[in-house]
């Protein structure tokens, strides 16, 4: 097959082996708080269940997703990685993968389009059999450009609430032709990962970037999904008061009874200090919104893409834009007013500067479902017809069992009389 070529990441950095080093010591430290991770090593080591399995993934390449790489790759397949967001990837992690004999990094920090799509390409030079995605940027390139490889590759895994509703359009449209496990839609991932991953981390990140405090700001929280509600709850705790925008009418009833105050975004604009998208969806701010708000307000996206706020319309309103601090860009209208921008909107707790996306432990738990979500392919893949699938309940619990040992956690089981009882129609009054 065809490709355009793109290198690995070693040939594209000045000083490899101590970005190797550097990696690897990130790796490390991320992996002593991944329980569920350790586990699952020691398991797929022992009995090697992706031998012969070639994985194609386009992750945010960090030192946790790392560990889930290193995992596969230590169970036996051979596996090619690059980004699947131009700013979230950590050079030293993909240098520290790249070392790896069975794993080839593609990922590199800042790359243009070009590269991006390039990088993604290479991957796809390797012929997976199995696809792990962060966005479906790579299952949209193999059925747009490579479908000779279809037949080949047992499924895949996703596990972002955007590239989810990209699939579930997709296989709507009959256009999905294997496999796909929606991770992102399974409780280990929605509870932890979207409510305290995304609320915990966004707000980090922007407090870390910008040195300023929620305490007594309106922070505006654009959707009121599993990650909306997570930020909200975040902001809410840190003495912020919460406004919630919403398009969903039972969502806004949520949030109204959560005790947020609810607003279409044309009035939130004018309240509003900090404004935090978590919709999956285009254009939430834009001209009409921009021209209410005040001076000195915070613009930070935490949804997977870069277009929930329009910065094309910030750009042209804007008399002048510049680098206020690292990570902040500037735009200043015409009255005087500055707007200011987090990470060129794109994910602000993995593309900032200073970004070191979601906590270890909540990651531990989703990329404990990535994993067992390959295995389930590749032990019963046959099982499986083209489409999105949801997570099997069982594989879920088992991630959250593990969890709950390595904590030393007990919980409940059910007796007999109580399974029986609940399975059956014939207990009335």
């Amino acid at each position: 097959m065809s490709t355009q070529s793109y290198a690995p990441v070693t040939d594209h950095l000045d000083d490899p082996e101590s970005a190797r080093e550097e990696g690897r010591r990130k790796m490390d430290w991320a992996l002593q708080h991944m329980p569920i991770l350790n586990h699952l090593r020691e398991e797929f080591s022992a009995e090697q269940p992706f031998a012969g399995q070639t994985i194609g993934m386009a992750m945010h390449v960090e030192a946790k997703t790392a560990n889930l790489v290193e995992l596969l790759a230590e169970g036996g397949a051979e596996v090619a990685i690059t980004g699947c967001n131009p700013l979230s990837t950590h050079d030293d992690v993909s240098a520290a993968l790249d070392a790896h004999e069975r794993i080839t990094s593609y990922a590199v920090r800042g790359v243009g389009d070009e590269d991006y799509y390039a990088a993604i390409e290479s991957v796809i030079a390797h012929e997976p059999t199995i696809t792990v995605d962060d966005g479906m940027d790579m299952v949209a390139a193999i059925h747009e450009d490579y479908p000779e490889l279809i037949d080949s590759i047992v499924g895949g895994a996703e596990e972002t609430t955007t590239g989810v509703h990209r699939l579930r359009a997709m296989d709507a449209d009959g256009e999905l032709h294997y496999p796909v496990f929606a991770v992102n839609d399974t409780p280990m991932k929605r509870l932890f990962d979207n409510v305290h991953g995304t609320g915990e981390s966004s707000l980090a990140t922007i407090a870390m970037t910008t040195n300023l405090s929620f305490a007594g700001k309106d922070v505006v929280v654009a959707g009121f999904g599993y990650c909306g509600k997570g930020v909200a709850k975040k902001a809410a705790g840190q003495n912020a008061n919460v406004i919630v925008c919403e398009v969903d009418s039972r969502k806004a009833l949520e949030a109204h009874m959560e005790g947020y105050d609810v607003l279409p975004m044309e009035e939130a604009a004018k309240e509003g200090d900090v404004f935090i998208t978590t919709t999956g969806n285009r254009d939430v701010i834009t001209a009409e919104h921009f021209e209410r708000m005040s001076d000195g307000v915070l613009l930070a996206n935490a949804g997977h893409f870069d277009v929930e706020i329009n910065l094309d319309e910030l750009d042209d309103l804007a008399v002048d834009r510049y680098e206020a601090r690292d990570g902040v860009e500037a735009y200043e209208m015409a009255d005087g007013r500055r707007l200011n921008v987090l990470a060129e909107g794109r994910l602000v707790n993995l593309a900032a500067p200073i970004a070191l996306g979601h906590p270890v432990e909540v990651m531990d738990q989703s990329f404990g479902v990535q994993a067992v979500c390959v295995r389930e392919l590749v032990e019963n893949g046959e099982a499986y017809n083209a489409g999105v699938h949801e997570v099997p309940d069982e594989l879920d619990r088992e991630v959250a069992e593990v969890k709950l040992a390595a904590e030393g956690v007990e919980f409940d089981d059910l007796s007999d009389e109580q399974r029986e009882y609940m399975g059956s129609w014939q207990h009335g009054t």
